[in-house]
């Protein structure tokens, strides 16, 4: 087998690869001798047929095997030989293509883009400020009001008043399709909210005005596509005797209200409300600081980038936010969008770091485990109620889904690994302040 480099440009390599008939047919020889104690061919015992028998009935067949496999092991020996990475899967070509027969040499072309070696960084040089915002009581007040209101309860109105949109309307009622009840349309002491759209489209907006003691009869119509068949379609008469009209109120903010959330009193609850409210802050202050650390890293290193990878990054870009200009178009029958010079700089920055975090967490020998992964996949299922067990199996079987998971996880454990080491200068500010840096992030 000869090897021949034919281009040797920046990151783009060439090369012509050629393999003898002599080495093909000593390969599917191999083959052959391989299969032979196991085949079974009528006249012959088990492992007994000739091999030039085997070869006139098989050889042409494993003959491709052999040819691929031949040309893999070549790409294998000269990326192990030349420490070459290719950036994407590297082009093969034969050159005889279909011209090509039995007995001749095969002639293959090769070419890729190398990764770039990547230089080293002085971690600890980094400077990283790292942003400290905690809840206030204020903020912890609101919380607990925003509580009350969502547990809200309902006190009776006084005698005569009529039901408002959001009040609850507590009634017997039966429901009848041509003068007869059906099943499922009776109930007693029932508490309905007005505007809460629990029953059937026209019924809550009928009893707007109801006073308590009222009777009051309410037609609609069930829609086309009901679940009960035998009522779609149809008009229903409901006899309604409302029972008590009442209004809305907030719950009190006291032990029984944090009981109703799972806490124990009223101090453990606003301790769990101060806890979530410092969580998210932390969470919006990591993003900040891994912006600036990006920054600064960026800063730091220069290497020629692998023009492919920035293409494809550049394409990416350009797509994600045509759609996100064009929300109505939901699929991707539209016209080709070009990058601009806007997506290409991005693009080569996002591939400059994620080419240098790659290489930062390989040295460090960074991993996503097992345990990392199966909590990705199950925060992501949750986004899919009731098909949580169908997309976790569909991730299992899909490398791709599976990489798009574990990117990000490697990148945030790169990260971590880079701020153990970095200068982390911690800086109170407020809630205000916060929020501010980070609808900056979305401004840049």
């Amino acid at each position: 087998m000869q090897v021949t480099e034919t281009l040797n440009e920046g990151l783009k390599r060439a090369y012509s690869i050629t393999v003898t008939a002599a080495e093909l047919d000593e390969k599917v020889n191999e083959k052959l001798a391989e299969a032979q104690p196991e085949v079974e061919m009528k006249g012959f015992r088990k492992g007994k047929v000739p091999l030039a028998l085997l070869k006139k009935q098989f050889g042409q067949r494993l003959l491709g095997e052999a040819m691929q496999e031949t040309v893999d092991s070549a790409m294998n020996k000269h990326f192990e030989d030349s420490g070459d990475r290719p950036a994407m899967q590297p082009k093969v070509e034969m050159k005889d293509g279909e011209d090509w027969k039995e007995g001749q040499d095969v002639n293959i072309e090769m070419s890729y883009e190398a990764l770039p070696e990547i230089p080293e960084v002085d971690l600890k040089s980094l400077k990283v400020e790292r942003l400290v915002a905690k809840a206030d009581d204020a903020e912890v007040e609101d919380a607990l009001k925003n509580l009350a209101e969502n547990a809200q309860d309902f006190k009776s109105r006084e005698a005569g008043a009529k039901a408002a949109d959001g009040d609850q309307v507590v009634m017997d009622f039966v429901g009848k399709v041509d003068g007869e009840p059906f099943e499922g349309g009776a109930a007693e002491d029932f508490p309905l909210v007005l505007g809460s759209n629990q029953f059937i489209p026209g019924f809550e907006e009928q009893l707007v005005g109801v006073t308590a003691g009222e009777e009051k009869s309410v037609t609609v119509n069930f829609p086309d596509e009901y679940q009960a068949e035998h009522l779609a379609g149809k008009e229903a008469v409901f006899d309604c005797t409302i029972k008590d009209v009442k209004e809305p109120v907030a719950a009190q903010i006291d032990d029984e209200l944090a009981k109703k959330f799972g806490a124990e009193d009223l101090d453990a609850l606003e301790g769990q409300i101060r806890e979530r409210l410092e969580a998210e802050y932390v969470q919006a202050a990591r993003a900040v600081m891994k912006r600036n650390l990006l920054d600064e890293l960026d800063k730091m290193v220069s290497f020629d980038l692998p023009p492919s990878l920035v293409e494809s990054e550049a394409q990416q870009i350009a797509h994600q936010l045509w759609h996100e200009e064009n929300p109505d178009v939901e699929g991707h029958d539209h016209p080709e969008i070009e990058p601009t010079e806007e997506h290409i700089e991005l693009a080569e920055r996002r591939v400059r770091l994620g080419l240098l975090l790659a290489e930062l967490g390989q040295k460090a020998e960074v991993e996503v485990t097992d345990a990392e992964m199966t909590q990705a996949i199950m925060n992501q299922a949750r986004q899919y109620p009731g098909q949580e067990r169908q997309f976790f199996e569909f991730v299992q079987q899909n490398q791709q889904m599976q990489q798009q998971l574990r990117a990000p996880l490697f990148e945030d454990k790169v990260i971590d690994y880079i701020v153990e080491l970095a200068e982390v200068t911690d800086k109170e500010i407020s809630k205000d302040d916060l929020q501010k840096a980070v609808e900056a992030l979305d401004e840049e």
